[in-house]
């Protein structure tokens, strides 16, 4: 990855935008309309600010996501490869745990298959074997996704800007080891107030989830960092985003890999 291009001064801005953004419920116009050359590492700088911040505040990293991993999402959002962001310990709820509608501006539910880290893995050259060989544990999960950017009008670089649109994170209890399911064949499925809203399967994730964590470990490294052990690794979406609604009661159910359930109020 190439290194940013804006000052310091103009990541510091664009970062303590989408923070006040978060903060206020109130959304802001695309990075990219004011900054129309914002590069991909110019928005990776933004992004960092904006976790130093929180980090600053009191709250601690303990994994990352990976975004954009599947076909239906990207075309969803009219980009075309995968991005990264950050998870902290304030973004994560409980398997059966409430959302409070009023906490998120535009929140979108997505269902996805989550890595505990057993080892530490560094790239370049990762390949999904090795994360394989490094996974402790494989769990459901559910990603909670939501825009700063003014109805989810974002270029690459305005998600990745807004640390990939994180939000919040469920990872379930239930673990397996990577050699008991083939990762590949989970089915998914998001049950809204009982009706099926979003159907899919783990092998959106870029054929694999294990590649979408070995692409996440290879672009760290270019940048010097590793995926330490007893990370959480949010993989990728296997659905498409859908929109939450105060009054909703989400299932969402893994095959073999359990199910868990989340409300909003």
């Amino acid at each position: 990855m190439s290194r940013p291009s804006i000052p310091a001064s103009v990541a510091q801005e664009l970062s303590d935008a989408l923070l006040d953004a978060r903060e206020s419920r109130v959304p802001i116009a695309p990075l990219t309309d004011a900054h129309p050359d914002l590069s991909v590492a110019d928005a990776y700088a933004v992004a960092r600010h904006g976790v130093e911040a929180d980090v600053a505040a009191g709250a601690r990293i303990v994994g990352h996501k990976i975004g954009l991993t599947a076909v239906a999402v990207q075309q969803q959002l009219g980009v075309d490869m995968p991005d990264y962001g950050t998870l902290l310990d304030t973004m994560e709820v409980a398997d059966g745990g409430t959302l409070q509608f009023k906490d998120y501006i535009a929140a979108r539910i997505e269902l996805e298959l989550a890595f505990k880290l057993g080892k530490p893995l560094r790239g370049p050259g990762v390949t999904a074997a090795d994360v394989r060989a490094a996974t402790k544990s494989v769990h459901p999960a559910i990603e909670i996704v939501d825009s700063r950017i003014s109805d989810w009008r974002i270029r690459l670089a305005d998600t990745v800007a807004d640390r990939a649109s994180a939000a919040s994170f469920v990872v379930g209890e239930a673990s397996y080891a990577v050699d008991q399911t083939d990762l590949t064949k989970v089915a998914v499925e998001l049950r809204r107030n009982g009706a099926l809203v979003e159907r899919g399967c783990s092998n959106a994730v870029l054929g694999d989830p294990a590649a979408a964590v070995a692409w996440l470990a290879n672009a760290l490294g270019g940048l010097g960092e590793t995926l330490d052990a007893e990370e959480v690794v949010l993989s990728g979406a296997c659905t498409k985003m859908v929109s939450i609604a105060p009054g909703d009661e989400y299932t969402a159910t893994f095959g073999s890999l359990g199910e868990l359930t989340l409300a909003v109020t």
